[in-house]
């Protein structure tokens, strides 16, 4: 990593204050912690992102029909979370971490996902640990209570340890794609923006509406290659498509 700064160019330096009005504010305790992980992961780790869509119209309807019912109201996060879950079950490949002094890969026989999280002093990443093993509203409920200890009270790093890919959900404020910055030791992070009605063929001939969920997956190229990743989208895909992934 130091190998890597060292040959960059230094940082420009200015006095702002030549130009107008300036004042200078100090970043947060959390700003500072996370910028300085961030820093690192963008250098060290060669980021590729596969964007693609998934049709969520079915996924959607269930949601709704459920919380009609008097049944639990999930958003999609926990949805996200259950489906992340059975990927890594698919594509063992994304369930590593890779150890830079021996150059071997670690498989992990859990899933642990980790979901990013806004807090008036900056973003946490608490961890949801044995996801497989958990129904949707099983998750749904940690997520809420590890958002609101976030929010609150702050995380231990126990508690933000031991992911083994995190999601990270904009769906709620707007977008089309981003490229988050996977969070080391993982190999890949799962972003998602709000979906979107989208036109598509409908078997009459004419035009039918459907739900397409913005999926933006980084992943580390020294590990992952373009078409697992693909393979792994469009397996998010049909899972988020899939009945059972409400049980």
């Amino acid at each position: 990593m130091s190998d890597l700064l060292k040959h960059l160019a230094p940082w420009p330096a200015a006095d702002f204050s030549e130009y107008g009005e300036v004042e200078r504010k100090p970043l947060s305790r959390i700003q500072k912690f996370v910028a300085s992980f961030l820093g690192r992961n963008w250098v060290a780790i060669p980021h590729v992102t596969h964007q693609d869509d998934a049709d969520v119209t079915d996924m959607e309807a269930r949601r709704k029909a459920l919380a009609a019912q008097g049944g639990p109201k999930l958003t999609p996060v926990p949805l996200l979370v259950k489906a992340l879950a059975d990927a890594l079950a698919a594509f063992p490949q994304f369930n590593v971490s890779l150890d830079p002094e021996s150059g071997e890969l670690i498989a992990k026989k859990y899933a642990h996902v980790g979901v990013a999280v806004d807090t008036p002093g900056g973003l946490l990443v608490p961890v949801i640990r044995d996801c497989d093993r958990k129904s949707a509203t099983a998750i749904a409920a940690e997520i809420v209570a590890l958002s609101d200890k976030a929010r609150t009270r702050g995380l231990s790093m126990a508690e933000m340890s031991g992911g083994c890919i995190t999601l990270t959900s904009l769906g709620h404020i707007g977008g089309t794609g981003f490229t988050p910055i996977v969070n080391a030791p993982e190999v890949a992070i799962l972003g998602v923006t709000r979906a979107r009605p989208v036109p598509v063929p409908a078997a009459d001939g004419g035009i039918a509406w459907r739900q397409m969920l913005p999926l933006s997956l980084s992943y580390d190229h020294r590990v992952i290659n373009g078409a697992d990743a693909a393979r792994f989208c469009r397996f998010l895909a049909d899972r988020l498509a899939a009945p059972d992934l409400f049980e």
